[in-house]
């Protein structure tokens, strides 16, 4: 309190001390104390005011040890600030993530239960026998899993363990699909068309999305992820969306409910997030863009978007900030729009937790999301002012790594990481994250969510970052599982994505018939080939060696480099310099001439200098003359012989192939919850056959051109690995 005001008040007090001190009840006591209180209220007003402005809101709380209630990739990343914060960690693990990194990592861990997530990482009375064990006195939940979950947040409370992220009235009011559409009409957020009552059954579906208009989109209302929705564009297609949405909704999210809304074609997706605290404050920060997605899940996120104007994103903010005022919301939150092509936005729901691509607001405002929410959560004010959160510095790029394959529509794939090696930064002008809970040797379950781990790029300007993301992709090294960054690198290298004209529909529009590797562009065919002839020249390296010492000249050195089935002649020449070791070669392909300066070249990767460019290509396997390359998201198979060689190869037999194609098989493991056909039963193309669970998505495998079936190998309810078969064909 300031000196001024404890004088005052003391004089105050000590007046109204003097009118009291005669008999009680006497006009004179009432007379004088009705004076000095006179006196004294200026006073005392003064010091509450400045009392309250101290101690307003909740008292500031001691966080000293967090259980963060999640695995994996955000566990690690809660773990480090919390770490940065002096805090002690706690782990939570299932039965299969026992030697899992986020274990490791934390200062303690506590095993939770058996693999399934419903036994373990949803398993409240698990976690919360794990916050008593530990006596930690804070959860923090990431995301997905408990994260939105209003009754543990009730529960903690119950405990009196603060729950690292928003209210349990908030989470209920928000996490709920239809209810947060009321809301945020309520609020004067823009909402889209549709009919917010729980559908009933199919029937009912299909009457609601002929009254709102096809195309619809159907949406679990606790959902969350792309699990539980899907589009329809007809009454047939509506009748079996509402049946898998209903499935999913309740394997995934234990609540069933479902809602239909107009389906807004060629958006954006375009989300702000929001961070408020317990004093009412709330604040927006700078949108992403997250409009690249497969199955209604994002794959490559930016922030900010090159469609937004500032008009427009003062607009977006100032409703998500009102949306979550009107909630009281505190902690971490995501405000999520859709966009169409006339910047027209829309509310489509309101995610109460930290997000999955929450590093690129991360890196272009220089905040620290996860500190934010725990000061917050301390009952600290926010410190960051509207102005602040709103700064926008650079560029950044996050593509998400998933074990899934994307020439077989993106099923998630399963599997040892059998060599693992994350990018880095090359030299002072890139900037690289990488944000993972693996390792090599590290085990992608079927149990859970496929993703590997998000790489972040940033630079000034799109541009640049863009071209540190591309180049971090082609110094991935993943060998196990198929994953798909050869996905994510021809997307990024796609013209229309260069020029940021995308839409949610990006791939569909791109890949209609799914997405295949691209064919190499003349440009690309020779840059390679420049490398190929360094590889070469660098295995020969002793015999050249011999050579330069007197026993005759190799250069020029003729050799034919094959990509595929097409041969390309070239004519390589020596720039060595004195050390041996020091490749420095002229490669003549096609009537040019590329210079080619090697950098690093190890058996599983190479990096070289073509042109004064620094490019990377990956050496995924030894053929018997040449290689399986993986270089700028297309895998091939390279072939590096003499003139001879070549010559006589080609009176070599091609390898006989074996006929797979009357069987369906598993395109990955899972769980075979239903089979569709019997023994003698004919089919259609596009019927369906199966559906197969996995990494709780289901998969509807159809039937690709008219058959019999001969026979159902697989039972239902069963979990059949990768490749299995499941029906043969006659």
């Amino acid at each position: 309190m300031p000196i001024s005001s404890q004088l005052l008040l003391s004089l105050a007090l000590k007046g109204a001390t003097r009118a009291v001190s005669g008999p009680r009840g006497s006009s004179t006591f009432a007379r004088e104390f009705g004076a000095a209180w006179g006196n004294a209220r200026p006073c005392w007003m003064l010091w509450t005011r400045e009392l309250s402005s101290v101690q307003e809101g909740p008292p500031i709380k001691k966080l000293e040890k967090v259980l963060v209630a999640n695995r994996g990739e955000i566990a690690v990343r809660v773990m480090r600030t919390a770490k940065k914060l002096g805090m002690k960690t706690v782990a939570v693990y299932s039965e299969p993530d026992a030697n899992s990194v986020h274990v490791r990592f934390a200062d303690e861990a506590v095993f939770v239960g058996p693999a399934p997530s419903v036994k373990s990482y949803l398993n409240v009375d698990a976690i919360l026998a794990a916050i008593r064990a530990t006596n930690a006195d804070c959860v923090h939940p990431g995301y997905g899993f408990l994260s939105e979950n209003a009754t543990f947040v009730k529960k903690l409370e119950a405990l009196g363990v603060t729950f690292i992220g928003p209210t349990a009235s908030a989470i209920a009011a928000m996490g709920d699909k239809i209810e947060s559409k009321r809301l945020a009409k309520d609020s004067g957020v823009n909402t889209i068309p549709g009919c917010q009552d729980v559908i009933i059954d199919e029937e009912h579906a299909a009457k609601i999305a002929r009254d709102v208009g096809f195309p619809v989109m159907l949406k679990a209302s606790a959902g969350g992820g792309g699990k539980g929705m899907r589009i329809a564009w007809n009454e047939a297609e509506t009748k079996e969306a509402f049946r898998l949405c209903h499935a999913e909704a309740i394997s995934s999210f234990g609540d069933g409910r479902i809602f239909i809304e107009r389906y807004i074609e060629q958006p954006r997706h375009i989300e702000i997030q929001v961070m408020g605290d317990a004093h009412g404050n709330v604040v927006y920060m700078p949108e992403r863009e997250c409009s690249i997605q497969r199955r209604n899940q994002k794959v490559l996120e930016e922030a900010p978007s090159v469609f937004i104007d500032e008009e427009t994103r003062k607009a977006m903010g100032e409703q998500a900030v009102a949306l979550a005022k009107a909630v009281q919301y505190q902690s971490s939150g995501t405000v999520e729009f859709l966009v169409d092509k006339f910047r027209k936005f829309y509310f489509l729901e309101m995610n109460t937790r930290l997000q999955v691509e929450h590093p690129v607001t991360e890196s272009v405002t220089g905040l620290d999301l996860v500190e934010l929410m725990m000061k917050v959560a301390r009952g600290e004010k926010l410190e960051v002012t509207q102005d602040r959160a709103a700064e926008i510095h650079g560029w950044a790029m996050e593509a998400r790594v998933y074990a899934e394959d994307p020439c077989r529509n993106f099923l998630p794939m399963s599997g040892r990481l059998r060599q693992y090696s994350e990018p880095v930064a090359r030299s002072s002008l890139e900037t690289v994250r990488v944000d993972s809970g693996v390792e090599e040797g590290s085990e992608i379950s079927i149990y859970y969510d496929p993703m590997i781990s998000k790489v972040v790029t940033w630079g000034l300007h799109r541009s640049s970052a863009l071209f540190s993301l591309e180049s971090a992709l082609d110094r991935y090294i993943i060998r196990g599982p198929v994953h798909n960054v050869p996905f994510l690198r021809s997307v990024i290298a796609h013209p229309d994505y260069a020029q940021g004209d995308i839409s949610t529909k990006f791939i569909q529009e791109h890949y209609p018939d799914g997405w295949r590797p691209p064919a190499l562009t003349l440009d690309q065919q020779e840059d390679l080939i420049a490398l190929m002839a360094l590889l070469y020249v660098s295995q020969k390296l002793p015999e050249l060696t011999k050579v330069r010492a007197g026993q005759g000249s190799a250069w020029p050195m003729d050799l034919v480099i094959s990509i595929g089935s097409e041969e390309h002649m070239v004519s390589i020449t020596s720039k060595l310099g004195e050390d041996p070791q020091e490749l420095f070669l002229e490669v003549d392909v096609n009537n040019k001439t590329k210079d080619v300066l090697k950098q690093s070249i190890k058996p599983w990767a190479m990096d070289a200098s073509v042109d004064g460019r620094l490019l990377n290509c990956q050496l995924l396997k030894r053929l018997p003359r040449g290689f399986k390359i993986l270089y700028q998201g297309s895998e091939l198979d390279i072939l590096l012989q003499t003139p001879l060689q070549a010559s006589l190869s080609k009176y070599m037999k091609p390898p006989v192939e074996e006929d797979f194609s009357k069987v369906l098989r598993a395109p990955m493991t899972g769980s075979l919850i239903s089979v569709a056909v019997t023994a003698g039963q004919e089919v259609q193309p596009g019927d369906e056959l199966a559906i197969l669970e996995a990494m709780k998505m289901r998969n509807v495998l159809r039937a690709d051109r008219s058959w019999k079936v001969k026979a159902v190998v697989a039972k239902e309810g069963t979990t059949v690995p990768a490749d299995e078969v499941i029906v043969e064909f006659e």
